[in-house]
Formats: C-alpha cells, sequence, structure tokens
C-alpha cells in the first residue's frame, strides 16, 4: 500500500512538473501571432523556448511511462476509452515540434506563415485538450462492468470545456510571463501586458472551476476529510494573486515564478482530490479505477521506486542547469547573429 500511495504521489508530481514547464511553451505558441509582429520577433519567441522545449516533453513521457509501468490497467483503459482525444493530443505536439524546427528553412513569407499558423494551433490544442481530459477525468468517466460508454463530443461538456479554458487561459499568462522574462524591450512590455490584460479572465475562469468543481465532482471530499489539504489550493490562490501583484510592481521574474507555482498547485489540487482514484467511474464508485485495484505487482513497484529515486534528481539537477545556461534574455540580434538559432 504505501508504495502505490508513493507512486500516486509521483504520479501527480510528474504532471504538475509537466504542465508547469510545458505550459509556458504552449503559452508562449498561443500566443506566437499575437505579441509578436516582426518575423524578427517570431524568432525571438521561437528561440526564447528553443533550447528546452524538447527536454519539457521528457516530463510528459515520464508521466506515461510512470502510468504504464505503476498502473498499467489504467494507463491501458486511459488510451482506450479517450484514444481519439489522445491522438489529437499526440499529432499536436508533432505539428509543434516539426513547425519549430521547419519554420525557418525557406525563406518564404507563405512557407512562414503557414508554420506560424501550426504553432498557434498545436499549442492551443494541447493546452484545451489536457483541461479537457483532466476536467472529465475529475468528474468521472462513464466506466461499468460492460466497459467505457461514453464518446468524444461527450468529453464537450461544460465541465469538461470549463476546465480546458482554465488550462488555456493558465498557460496563456504563465508563457507571456516567461516572454516578458526572456525577451527585451518594447517585445518584453508587449508580452507583459497581454499577461496584465488575460490575468482577470483567468480568475474569473478560476473562481468558477472552483465553484462549480464543488457540483460536478468529489473532488472537495478528500479536502472535507482532511482539511490540512486546503493548503494546496490555498497556495493556487497565493500564487495566482501573487502573480497579478508582482506584475503589477515590474517584477516579473517574481511573477513568472508565482505562475509557476500557481500551475504545480492547480494540479496538485486535482491530484490531491482524485485520490486514491486514479479514473473515477461516473456510473458506479465499484468500477472507478484505484491505486489498488490497477497497480502493477510489489516487486516491480519497489524496482521503480529505486530506479526513481536514482535519476529523478539527476534530470532535476540537468533541468536546473540548462535553465541557468539559457537564462539570458533573446534578443533579435542574438537570433540573426547565430546561424544555429530557429
Amino acid at each position: 500500500m504505501e508504495l502505490q500511495i508513493t507512486w500516486f504521489v509521483l504520479w501527480g508530481v510528474l504532471w504538475a512538473v509537466y504542465f508547469m514547464l510545458d505550459g509556458f511553451v504552449l503559452g508562449t505558441g498561443i500566443l506566437h501571432n499575437v505579441i509578436a509582429k516582426t518575423d524578427g520577433e517570431k524568432r525571438v519567441l521561437i528561440n526564447a523556448v528553443g533550447p528546452v522545449w524538447d527536454g519539457n516533453e521528457v516530463w510528459l513521457l515520464t508521466a506515461g511511462g510512470a502510468t504504464f509501468a505503476a498502473f498499467p490497467t489504467t494507463y491501458a483503459l486511459m488510451f482506450s476509452y479517450l484514444y481519439t482525444a489522445l491522438l489529437l493530443l499526440l499529432f499536436s505536439l508533432i505539428v509543434r515540434g516539426v513547425a519549430f524546427e521547419f519554420r525557418g528553412k525557406v525563406e518564404s513569407a507563405t512557407w512562414k506563415k503557414t508554420w506560424d499558423v501550426a504553432i498557434q494551433v498545436s499549442s492551443f490544442l494541447p493546452a484545451l485538450l489536457f483541461g479537457v481530459a483532466f476536467g472529465n477525468i475529475f468528474a468521472g468517466l462513464p466506466m461499468d462492468a460492460n466497459g467505457y460508454h461514453g464518446s468524444l463530443i461527450g468529453l464537450l461538456n461544460p465541465y469538461g470545456l470549463l476546465t480546458g479554458v482554465l488550462f488555456v487561459l493558465l498557460f496563456t499568462v504563465h508563457g507571456a510571463l516567461y516572454l516578458s522574462v526572456k525577451s527585451v524591450g518594447e517585445l518584453s512590455a508587449r508580452a507583459k501586458g497581454v499577461a496584465d490584460k488575460v490575468w482577470p479572465a483567468l480568475l474569473v475562469v478560476a473562481v468558477a472551476f472552483l465553484a462549480y468543481t464543488k457540483f460536478a465532482t468529489k473532488l472537495y471530499d478528500n479536502y472535507m476529510a482532511q482539511p490540512v489539504l486546503f493548503i494546496v489550493p490555498l497556495l493556487a490562490v497565493a500564487g495566482l494573486v501573487g502573480t497579478r501583484l508582482f506584475s503589477a510592481k515590474g517584477a516579473t521574474l517574481a511573477a513568472f515564478a508565482a505562475s509557476c507555482v500557481t500551475v504545480l498547485m492547480v494540479a496538485a489540487t486535482g491530484v490531491a482530490g482524485l485520490f486514491p482514484n486514479l479514473i473515477p467511474s461516473s456510473l458506479d464508485p465499484a468500477y472507478s479505477l484505484t491505486i489498488f485495484n490497477s497497480s502493477s505487482s510489489p516487486y516491480t513497484l519497489k524496482i521503480m521506486t529505486g530506479v526513481a529515486f536514482i535519476f529523478v534528481p539527476i534530470v532535476i539537477a540537468y533541468k536546473i542547469w540548462v535553465y541557468r545556461i539559457f537564462r539570458a534574455p533573446v534578443t533579435e540580434a542574438d537570433v540573426l547573429n547565430d546561424t544555429h538559432a530557429y
């Protein structure tokens, strides 16, 4: 039981860190044709995330791999039940990576414009789909002894769509603040301005999400049983408010740090509310997939725990090193003078 709980916590941490890291890349892509006005500025945006975006995807692969190895039944049924949505998500992520690489390969305005649109669309869709998917997981999927009774259209329910909009706005603000730190001059000011303008909408949607969650899910049951857990959503609220306060003072790096806390704690709020479920059943709790009825053998979990405690710190240290190396803001002069830049 202890190993199953340990891996549930690690599973939640992997998803939270992925959303924090790839969230600002998705946000940058969503704003690609909004903030950047010239070809040079668009190259700045791409190169601001260029050294780190593919490394951020490691956390997504690890989260998926951890689900497969630690909770194979959940992995199998989740990728079966949500196959179409996850396939669209996968294609979007592939297109985004290809767009980053291909945009600068041909000196053609039409070519670049096509890939600019691809970057924006393939950033918006994953943000929306991740939110819709997790919103439906929070609410529970229609599962019983006969399997899954839902559809792709069924996933587009009000709560799922609200969660999707929350993710889009959250990542948009997150990406805008990242760009305000990683760029200079007018472009940086423009990015900060977008973050400030989108933040009120994010606040409204976040409040609506918290209220709707009370009626659409059972996430709050764990919080009522263990009031100490309320520190998690409170930290999310503190991060959201801190984002606005720091940005208003012009402290963009602190605002981005607060946004990181917000994203982490929003994900942690959902995960803490799910426990011990991984995918609840909206039809009958007896058919919910939990960490107990869908986990691997104790021996497998022991081996995985040993591997995780060796390699996860190495990955974290590597990521810290990468972000430190590429911490300087990106300018148009940098991308024009560097033949290896995107």
